[in-house]
């Protein structure tokens, strides 16, 4: 007989407050207690209560509802294999973990408030150890990751109630009002949102993460035009159109239709150099924040990559690279491509779990300026 570790009601409900802000929703704990408050009102139990309590009092924007519905999905969703004997329960419930006392009287409450760790487990799990059991619950939990950010300062200007003196609209007003005095008019520039190029490396070595980092930009791609996708191996390839599809297995599927070099060799220096040559050229990458996903295991030469990496920070906004090998204890960039590209990068992470995949949104997301030291912790 398996047993169930328990924890408070209210954890669980913190534990999807914390949820709502690493995607961008703010969630903050004044509007969490509400959240449990409102829910001392109604049916905890109930998935459209606590749905609704929790839209009411953590949605403070429109553009959060959607951000929330996907969150909301991923965190009470049952899980597939999970027994369907708890028609009322909805909040999280153990992965792969069955409890005989479904059907009993009271097991709902102890459902209801028994998989918050559980959960919190799998986020740091690394993705290529799952089990079988757990992809399921993995891939939601990616897919509910979303970028509020980054932005930057457009050369457009807009009407503001401050900012610099707007002559021309102001004179026009008071052309308008017939010589008299009128209100001064202000225009201020404009924030848009900052493009995101993902390069992902597709090649042998890091098949065993591939899978979750094409999710990671399925959810990007998807939810943020400002998005751009090309995976790396024997040949540069663009994907962002395939990967824009309606769900992630669709997008999977499109994808690999598009990429012929899927668990090849790698040629980063060599990819690089056509990524800044051939879309360089377009805009693509000037002022982008770029985002490479690779162990660092070059073909190539490695002067040449290490060159490209140096053209490569020079006209980007921020170079991040994240090695999921990186996460593991013990590791060391002991690779002749890591410690070539090393020296051109901005932020050096991990992404071998949801935890540091929702940790690399953070860091894209963050508007700081390239003027710091790099960040390798």
């Amino acid at each position: 007989m398996s047993s169930v570790a328990t924890v408070p009601l209210e954890e669980v409900m913190v534990g999807f407050g914390q949820a709502l802000r690493r995607a961008g929703v703010a969630a903050h704990p004044d509007r969490v207690r509400s959240f449990l408050e409102a829910l001392t009102r109604l049916d905890a139990l109930s998935r459209q209560d606590v749905y609704w309590a929790g839209r009411v009092t953590c949605c403070s924007r429109a553009e959060d509802i959607a951000v929330y519905d996907r969150v909301f999905e991923a965190y009470f969703r049952p899980e597939d294999g999970d027994p369907q004997t708890r028609a009322r329960v909805e909040v999280e419930r153990g992965v792969g973990v069955e409890d005989p006392g479904a059907g009993e009287e009271g097991s709902e409450e102890a459902a209801v408030t028994s998989t918050a760790s559980a959960r919190e487990v799998l986020r740091h799990k690394d993705v290529a150890r799952l089990k079988e059991h757990e992809r399921a619950a993995v891939h939601r939990l990616v897919a509910a990751i979303s970028l509020d950010g980054p932005h930057r300062v457009s050369r457009r200007t807009a009407p503001a109630r401050r900012g610099r003196l707007d002559r021309r609209g102001t004179t026009a007003a008071m052309l308008r009002a017939g010589g008299e005095p009128a209100r001064l008019r202000h225009r201020r520039r404009t924030v848009t949102p900052r493009r995101v190029v993902l390069v992902l490396d597709v090649s042998g070595s890091m098949k065993a993460y591939a899978d979750a980092f094409l999710r990671f930009a399925h959810a990007l791609a998807r939810t943020r035009p400002h998005t751009e996708v090309l995976t790396v191996g024997t040949r540069l390839t663009r994907v962002t159109t395939a990967l824009r599809q309606p769900t992630a297995d669709a997008a999977l599927a499109a994808f690999a239709a598009t990429v012929p070099d899927w668990s090849g060799g790698t040629r980063l220096g060599d990819n690089l150099r056509q990524l800044l040559t051939t879309w360089g050229q377009r805009g693509l990458v000037r002022g982008a924040v770029v985002v490479i996903a690779s162990d660092g295991w070059e073909r190539g030469d490695t002067t040449e990559l290490r060159e490209q990496m140096e053209r490569l920070h020079r006209l980007a906004h921020r170079v991040i690279w994240v090695n999921p090998h990186k996460g593991k204890e013990g590791y060391a960039p002991a690779t002749a491509g890591m410690q070539a590209a090393l020296p051109s990068v901005d932020d050096f992470l991990a992404g071998h779990s949801v935890d540091t995949l929702e940790q690399l949104a953070r860091v894209i997301a963050t508007d700081h300026s390239r003027h710091r030291e790099p960040s390798h912790a």
